[in-house]
């Protein structure tokens, strides 16, 4: 039993991962029955200039309601963590299934002591290595939005 489930778990490095493009094909392995880790997320990267990059993010935060505008509106994500779990859940299905997709997915900040030795996985596809322009890394952004360390 306990073979099944190792091999039923993938464990991503997110570092040099273009985030899109990283949270599509965890959405593919989601949908196929696996348990998706996701480690080094503060290190996975988006592509676009910084400050557009920036200004998009910071433009969903300062949507506001006239009542209350701390406890009124979507709660926008500000850590990395929620970045990329944010980005993988706007890929999954908008139903009861894409919420119970999304419990199979894990991401840490850095990689825990527990995977330290596992074999990771990359995607060929998702390499920064094939953006000719600039990017900025989810750790910048999160600053940016007031994430503290």
């Amino acid at each position: 039993m306990s073979i099944q489930v190792q091999e039923n778990i993938v464990i991503i490095n997110a570092e040099g991962q273009i985030l899109g493009r990283m949270a599509s094909n965890v959405v593919k392995l989601l949908k196929e029955g696996k348990k998706v880790v996701i480690v080094n997320a503060e290190k996975a990267v988006i592509s676009g200039k910084k400050n557009m990059v920036i200004q998009s993010y910071k433009l969903l935060l300062s949507v506001r309601t006239l009542f209350n505008p701390y406890k009124n509106g979507i709660r926008r994500p500000r850590t990395p963590i929620n970045i990329v779990k944010r980005t993988i859940r706007g890929m999954l299905p908008k139903n009861s299934k894409g919420r119970r997709l999304l419990k199979n997915v894990k991401v840490y900040i850095g990689i825990p002591k527990e995977f330290e030795g596992k074999q990771f996985i990359r995607f060929p596809d998702a390499d920064v290595s094939r953006l000719k322009g600039k990017y900025v890394t989810v750790e910048v952004v999160a600053k940016e939005l007031g994430w503290k360390i």
